[in-house]
């Protein structure tokens, strides 16, 4: 089984038509230097955690620019990928020098595992120079076909095959435990994964010391997973102060470990304003079966907000709504700050439709309200023609999505 992975044609299409360099982060082992190896040859492929190429990097410019043969006439623009370039402490300087004195010899792609959206906070040197894209784990539209470029929505899904979805469900979106497919060596990467996540990213990447107590605030995050967020229990829990277990999450989530999806208020009547939940980039973490499933279908949208922004499709977001009432519709979707669907998850199509979609539904004047339900077969239809709140199969659902 091969997965042709979403960014690709994006990418491909970018270096054809734009000048500005490629910002390409996401988490660890989910793809990024395989798709970065797809559009160039390893003659530009620079690695800071290898020796060789974080000596030529070091010397700058002029040295990259040796390697590549940009003193050469190319038929085609040679592509310089640096990887894991956030590392070094002078890469914004480096990427500045590099791309104002070669920005029509070469093409720039620059992937991280930490987020490059956190490690260009320091300064705007690089204004106009870069786009970002995020690629994220394999999801359940990019296993039955590459995406129309332009295309919000795909309006004639395929369905996706039982094994790919089991596959999805029990071992997440993470290409190489996903396409194997095997339990024991999901048991053994994931493993390692964690350990080089709170062991090594942590360590060389901030100043945190306490590295027990940040995994233990991660194994919290994950025992709550769309739960409203109490910092003040988590702060308990982990003996520090609530400052202190903002900061960390934020670190957590630099890192790719989990994400954000804070409330909508706007136009909702005694709105829930505070407190976010958080959810996991890799969802078969998550122990709980109806917790799993609202994760899987947040990633998903998660995906498909950063697909529609990053590609230049809008403006969009995702949120939760609740109000003081404790009405809630588990995810809102925006489009350019106003309300687009809404999506409330189940596990279960023995569950009757909520009357929580259409209450919001109504507040909002959202287009579509939809119940997602994890157990349904697939149904060979747009969900999308339909406007009022419809349960609706999530192999159909996110089918439609990216």
């Amino acid at each position: 089984m091969v997965i042709q992975r979403y960014l690709l044609a994006e990418l491909q299409q970018h270096f054809r038509t734009n000048r500005q360099m490629v910002f390409l982060s996401g988490p660890r082992q989910v793809g990024k230097t395989t798709i970065a190896r797809s559009l160039g040859d390893a003659a530009g492929y620079f690695n800071w955690d290898n020796q060789t190429h974080r000596e030529m990097i070091v010397n700058g410019p002029s040295s990259i620019a040796e390697q590549l043969g940009l003193d050469r006439l190319h038929t085609d623009l040679p592509l310089c990928v640096f990887d894991e370039l956030h590392k070094y402490q002078h890469w914004r300087d480096l990427l500045k020098g590099f791309f104002d004195q070669y920005e029509t010899r070469a093409n720039v792609l620059v992937t991280g595992s930490a987020s490059l959206a956190t490690f260009r906070r320091g300064g705007d040197s690089l204004m106009g120079r870069y786009f970002p894209y995020t690629l994220h784990p394999v999801s359940v539209a990019e296993c039955i076909a590459t995406p129309t470029r332009d295309a919000l929505i795909n309006p004639a899904p395929g369905c996706i095959e039982h094994d790919q979805w089991e596959s999805l469900w029990q071992f997440g979106g993470f290409p190489e435990p996903f396409l194997k497919g095997q339990k024991r060596f999901y048991n053994r990467w994931r493993s390692l994964r964690n350990e080089q996540l709170f062991r090594e990213d942590l360590r060389d990447l901030t100043r945190i010391q306490e590295l027990g107590q940040v995994e233990l605030l991660a194994t919290l995050l994950r025992s709550q997973v769309g739960q409203l967020t109490s910092y003040t229990y988590l702060s308990k829990s982990v003996r520090v102060s609530i400052d202190t277990v903002r900061r960390w999450i934020d670190t957590l989530e630099s890192l790719y470990y989990c994400f954000t999806v804070r409330p909508w208020h706007r136009n909702v009547a005694r709105a829930l304003r505070k407190e976010p939940k958080y959810y996991l980039w890799d969802w078969s973490q998550v122990a709980d079966p109806g917790a799993r499933a609202e994760n899987l279908v947040a990633s998903a949208l998660h995906k498909a907000v950063h697909w529609w922004t990053e590609s230049g499709q809008g403006d969009f977001s995702l949120h939760f709504v609740r109000d003081k009432q404790k009405h809630e519709v588990d995810f809102l979707v925006t489009r350019d700050a106003r309300p687009w669907f809404l999506v409330e998850v189940k596990s279960s199509e023995k569950a009757p439709l909520s009357t929580t979609l259409g209450y919001f539904q109504k507040q909002l004047q959202a287009s579509h309200a939809f119940q997602v339900v994890i157990d349904a077969d697939y149904v060979a239809n747009d969900c999308f023609e339909v406007q009022t709140p419809v349960i609706v199969p999530a192999r159909t659902f996110l089918a439609q999505l990216i």
